[in-house]
């Protein structure tokens, strides 16, 4: 990292609390389209920073040629646009094969970053954007002074990136990110980066324990494996409804869910016999935006007994919902008495 991006942003800001932060909800209160704000999880390795609107700052600096600073009135001046679309927790990156759920899907409302950096002048050797905050504290058991997450830069300019202020029509709260915080649709939301205060344009990757250490999978290409960050979105799906453990009666019951990756999906399958067998559901074209999409299976259960219900997804880019890694096939077990 150079000298100057290895600046601290400002004074550290509280950290309430000052440990890891976890909220999380089950699928089964997944059920509208557009995900309530108390039912957004939340992951905050570090605690929640609580920053004040009259102390914060956006400062783009870096690989630019007029560095530009903006207070949080001036950035609520610049044009707004509302993005929808999918948030998802990539998991634990300590554990990275571990199955998660943590998803939601919701509305931002904020200013494009692209054309604040048309403003000032990205520089010639400019390849990735730096999002940058003043979160600090311990993870993993490794010291952090802020957290810093980078995206390509061909991605800001060709991706509706937001520096938002707004959740579902209301303003940020501290857990989700309050005053200002980025969102990069598509990928996953570690680099949706809460409570930002810095864009850094540079020619280079920030080593940090949340970029080169930390939240990159292996992946082979062309034979060879390699390291490469966690960024789109994997291909996913989730059964909502019926809910896990629950008794049904025999009959025609709709198996419903969400599927969702960094592209459309173009089908879900879900099995009725623990993957012995799979069925076609019929399921939503997505929406305008990085949305979600539904799916609906009509199963009728005659016969009593214990039923393990299964989906899978398949996107436009042919991946398919595996059986094993952080995506794996996601499964409920009901009974029909």
């Amino acid at each position: 990292m150079s000298e100057q991006g290895s600046e601290p942003t400002h004074p550290r800001p509280v950290m309430e609390p000052a440990e890891t932060y976890r909220r999380q909800v089950p699928v089964s209160q997944l059920t509208s389209f557009d995900t309530p704000t108390e039912n957004v999880y939340v992951i905050a390795h570090m605690g929640i920073a609580q920053l004040s609107i009259d102390d914060w700052a956006l400062r783009i600096e870096g690989a630019v040629e007029r560095p530009l600073r903006l207070t949080h009135a001036e950035l609520l001046r610049r044009p707004a646009e509302t993005l929808e679309g999918v948030l998802e927790c990539f998991g634990n990156p300590v554990e990275p094969e571990v199955a998660t759920r943590r998803v939601a899907n919701v509305s931002w409302r904020g200013t494009r970053l692209w054309p604040l950096l048309a403003e000032v002048g990205v520089l010639p050797r400019a390849s990735t954007v730096w999002f940058e905050a003043p979160d600090h504290g311990v993870f993993a058991g490794t010291s952090s002074d802020r957290y810093i997450k980078d995206v390509p830069i061909e991605i800001v300019r060709t991706r509706p990136v937001l520096l938002a202020w707004d959740l579902n029509g209301a303003p940020l709260t501290p857990e989700h990110g309050f005053p200002v915080r980025a969102v990069v649709p598509g990928f996953f939301g570690t680099n949706s980066v809460k409570w930002v205060t810095r864009v850094y344009l540079a020619d280079t990757r920030p080593e940090s324990l949340f970029t080169t250490r930390l939240y990159n999978r292996r992946v082979t290409v062309n034979g060879r494996e390699r390291l490469e960050p966690v960024r789109d979105l994997d291909v996913h799906s989730i059964i909502t409804a019926p809910a896990e453990a629950d008794a049904l009666a025999p009959g025609v019951r709709n198996v419903e869910g969400w599927a969702w990756s960094s592209g459309p999906v173009s089908r879900v399958e879900v099995s009725t016999d623990g993957g012995d067998t799979w069925q076609e559901a019929r399921l939503e074209p997505r929406r305008e935006g990085y949305v979600w999409q539904s799916f609906t299976f009509a199963w009728t259960s005659l016969t009593p007994g214990s039923y393990r219900l299964e989906c899978r997804a398949s996107d436009e880019k042919g991946r398919m919902q595996p059986l094993a890694g952080r995506n794996r096939i996601h499964a409920i077990n009901v009974t029909v008495k």
